[in-house]
């Protein structure tokens, strides 16, 4: 649930910063907000899925 909840605060932060940029005119920057915000939820949820795997792979033994 803390990672959906990490996940959820940098949408709303990277949703509220591209209204912002846009509105002022800033499309470039505001595109580049949402790809960090892309990547950084990716960063996120790629040990989630490094665990997933690992805990398949125990059950599997694969």
């Amino acid at each position: 649930m803390e990672l959906v909840i990490k996940i959820a605060a940098v949408g709303i932060i990277v949703a509220v910063l591209h209204q912002i940029l846009s509105r002022s005119g800033r499309d470039d920057y505001a595109m580049l907000t949402v790809l960090a915000g892309i990547i950084a939820v990716i960063a996120m949820i790629l040990p989630e899925l490094r665990d997933l795997y690992d805990s398949l792979s125990s059950v599997f033994d694969f």
